[in-house]
């Protein structure tokens, strides 16, 4: 992997910015004002808003607005001292993520026995989901060699459940599209399967999984079936109500029987929830922890956290009713129809292919040129894209922070620009041959390599 001075002095700029200004390496022995501390904190918050706030970054803020982060505040002064682990001291907390959980329910066509719970984030819902079908498999089947048949798009959070909970996973290709290729789900399932994966959409293409034919092959062998709608939990519902997605993807299909969405993604709540459902209560039953005989007395959790802070759950509960179902179409229509400008704009520029069927997430590909230097070359007019690999590519995922003409114009002109450029000087700096190199070295080297470069990050 690239070793250079430039390299590393490039990563050090990104990640490390303020090492200039000094950094403290132990506790003082004396408290700092609180003035002088918050005006340190906004200078930096002042300097990293910049990109997000002209809708630059993919992702990462999905809202921003200045009235929602207001009301963001407002409810934080009334319960940042809350924790859902003591459900007797604060049964508030219980009530909403009971309700965020029914009104979620609602949006996924669940019922009366739809079960779930809050989570700290899409990771997290999806590693409670695989390790519920381990054990549940393991109680119902006696499976004890559980295998997850996993699209090579799904979120690396399955393959971090895999490694956590001793779960195989078994990895499938893509169709055309860059949606799962059922004919091998199914070449893929045996004795040993727990359950099959979906994403409505992928996180790398922003393809939507073909979920009706996932749900007739999880019913034919009575295996569990998770929809990963991290993304896509709080559009594709008005995706399909608004005419742009015509697809079933949710508990309408009897073979899902969980889903991961996230409330602060697209659901517009403040980081970091997740919710994740089942579609019984049996299932959801393995996901608790329980025990009765600790000396320290009796000691429950829904989730893999003790205690949780109850501001993010309050605060999605609100987000959510403050939203409602119209708020939520109307700006997943603004969404959708800036993804559909750059869709249409992106096919008509030279030397720039679009992968798959987009609907807001949106990946760039080349056919001639390095699309990991176009990126960098976005990169050095404020963009930050998110690089996949394998094909070599880019995306951006769409929030509010874009749905104004004027953003996905100035996209679609750095793009042409950039393309160009591409083409003629290409890329030898930024992160291009970053992930060139990562395409070409055993996966056991890159995966080192990065964690040599996160360990140097919290050095």
């Amino acid at each position: 992997m690239p070793d250079s001075d430039s390299f590393l002095e490039q990563i050090e700029r990104k990640m490390k910015p303020y090492e200039a200004r000094g950094s403290i390496s132990e506790l003082p022995e004396q408290g700092t004002d609180a003035d002088t501390i918050v005006e340190e904190m906004s200078s930096y918050t002042r300097e990293e808003e910049k990109g997000w706030k002209q809708g630059l970054v993919s992702g990462a803020v999905y809202h921003g607005g200045d009235e929602m982060t207001g009301f963001y505040e407002r409810v934080y002064r009334i319960y940042s001292q809350t924790n859902p682990l003591h459900p007797d001291i604060w049964p508030s907390l219980t009530k909403y993520e009971r309700e965020i959980v029914r009104m979620c329910s609602s949006i996924m066509h669940g019922d009366e026995l739809t079960r779930g719970s809050v989570t700290s984030g899409g990771t997290e819902s999806i590693l409670l989901a695989m390790k519920t079908y381990r054990d549940y498999f393991r109680k119902k089947n006696g499976i004890d060699r559980p295998e997850v048949v996993l699209p090579v798009s799904a979120h690396a959070a399955f393959l971090k459940a895999c490694d956590y909970f001793c779960i195989r996973p078994r990895f499938v290709g893509l169709d055309g599209d860059f949606r799962a290729d059922v004919e091998k789900v199914k070449e893929a399932v045996n004795s040993n399967t727990v359950a099959i994966v979906g994403s409505a959409p992928s996180f790398p293409h922003g393809a939507v999984d073909p979920i009706e034919d996932l749900s007739e092959v999880a019913m034919d062998h009575g295996i569990g079936m998770h929809v990963d709608a991290c993304l896509g939990g709080f559009i594709m519902p008005w995706a399909r109500e608004l005419g742009y997605y015509s697809g079933r993807f949710d508990f309408e299909l009897p073979g899902v029987t969980s889903i991961s969405m996230d409330t602060h993604k697209y659901g517009f709540a403040p980081k970091g929830t997740s919710v994740v459902l089942y579609r019984e209560p049996e299932l959801f039953k393995e996901q608790l922890y329980a025990t009765g005989k600790w000396q320290g007395g009796i000691y429950f959790t829904p989730t893999m956290a003790g205690s949780r802070p109850g501001y993010p759950i309050a605060a999605a509960w609100a987000v959510m009713r403050l939203m409602g179902r119209r708020g939520y179409r109307e700006a997943s229509k603004r969404i959708l129809e800036a993804g559909k400008r750059i869709v249409e704009g992106a096919r008509s520029v030279d030397g720039i292919r679009v992968l798959g069927k987009p609907l807001w997430v949106i990946a760039f590909t080349s056919d001639d040129r390095n699309p990991h230097a176009i990126m960098d070359l976005m990169g050095s007019r404020g963009w930050m894209l998110s690089g996949l690999i394998d094909p070599p590519a880019f995306h951006i995922a769409l929030t509010m922070r874009h749905v104004s003409g004027e953003v996905t114009g100035k996209f679609l002109e750095d793009l042409a620009w950039a393309s160009v450029q591409a083409k003629h000087a290409g890329s030898t700096a930024g992160m291009a041959p970053v992930y060139g190199t990562a395409m070409s070295l055993p996966a056991e080297q890159v995966d080192a390599f990065l964690k040599d470069i996160v360990e140097w990050l919290y050095t």
